[in-house]
């Protein structure tokens, strides 16, 4: 009999990657959708025939209750979040509701109805912030510098709370930096990449950035995702971080970007102080030794191979819109 899970942010990066994850292990695959979410569905286009979508809130306590309860999930995996950093700046009590609160109304509406259910919390490496030791572990003390890191720490220590309180198996993966093609066009991996393929084709001048010399662990969303299953299928819940223990500055990310399409980086990008934190975060790189221990899971996808994936998904999209913008106006011959 075929296992059920229900995904919350579905729709995004990581929930595409894992629902493709979990159909291919056999799995019936349920996603939690917004009642007003104006969000593409483009990500799971090529899915969406083998999966099943109901709205839902995390805003929304009853909502969350009523559908556990119909569909009765053998695994839960809470991937929804407000999880793009600036905007949390400008909406932190929302950020707050749906990524912190959220994940208490999730393990309350699991624990009301059916506390066997196995949840998976989607922790960020964003709650270490200001770090006091690298690289960073499970242990490493969390010091938050932004409304969204702070959110995450709740909902990370809830999590915790629930495990130990009320016996639940309840775990989260603590995630560095996670890229794809399917990443958001305003995290700044794809923004270097989309502008890197439209400068190489002349459809752009310049890439305006921030911080360069922030540094970031960065690893392959589709590699990732395969962890979190991993941590479902322990005899005990508990916490791991997921990264590949590499730590680069974004300046070299975009270098790599660029040379890979034979441009000089220096040339086009425009450091712009609007893209700069209010808090920064200057350095990410975390340690995955108790993940490739307990879990047996390690980075398949190094660094470089993910900028040419990306950039070579972006070239593509970039030769797209050139030929539209080329097509010639038919001429009308006047007699």
């Amino acid at each position: 009999m075929k296992k059920t899970v229900m995904i919350t942010g579905i729709t995004g990066q990581d929930g595409s990657y894992l629902a493709e994850f979990l159909l291919e292990k056999g799995y019936k695959v349920h996603g939690v959708v917004r009642h007003s979410s104006a969000e593409s569905y483009a990500r799971l286009s090529h899915l969406q025939h083998r999966l099943t979508l109901h709205k839902a809130d995390l805003l929304d306590e009853g909502s969350l209750k009523s559908l556990i309860d119909q569909v009765r999930p053998a695994e839960f995996y809470n991937l929804a979040a407000m999880s793009f950093v600036p905007v949390s700046w400008q909406q932190p009590t929302l950020t707050s509701e749906v990524t912190g609160l959220g994940t208490l109304r999730v393990l309350e509406a699991i624990r009301a109805v059916d506390p066997t259910i196995r949840f998976y919390q989607a922790s960020s490496s964003e709650m270490y912030g200001d770090v006091v030791e690298t690289p960073q572990t499970e242990t490493t003390r969390f010091h938050p510098r932004s409304p969204y890191a702070v959110a995450k720490v709740f909902a990370h220590h809830i999590t915790v709370n629930y495990r130990e309180s009320y016996g639940m198996f309840a775990c989260s993966g603590i995630l560095f930096n996670h890229e794809s093609p399917r990443r958001g066009l305003d995290f700044v991996t794809h923004k270097i990449t989309h502008a890197a393929a439209r400068i190489k084709l002349g459809l752009q001048q310049e890439l305006r950035l921030g911080n360069l010399d922030a540094c970031r662990d960065w690893g392959f969303a589709g590699d990732y995702v395969e962890a979190m299953w991993l941590m479902l299928q322990q005899d005990q819940a508990d916490d791991f971080v997921v990264a590949t223990n590499q730590t680069t500055r974004v300046g070299d990310f975009v270098r790599m970007a660029f040379q890979y399409l034979g441009l000089d980086y220096k040339r086009h990008v425009v450091i712009d102080p609007d893209f700069f934190r209010p808090a920064e975060v200057n350095l990410l790189k975390g340690n995955p030794a108790k993940a490739r221990r307990v879990l047996g899971w390690e980075p398949r996808t190094d660094l470089r191979q993910l900028v040419e994936m990306m950039v070579d998904h972006d070239l593509a999209l970039a030769r797209t819109a050139r030929a539209l913008q080329t097509v010639e106006t038919p001429r009308i011959r006047v007699a």
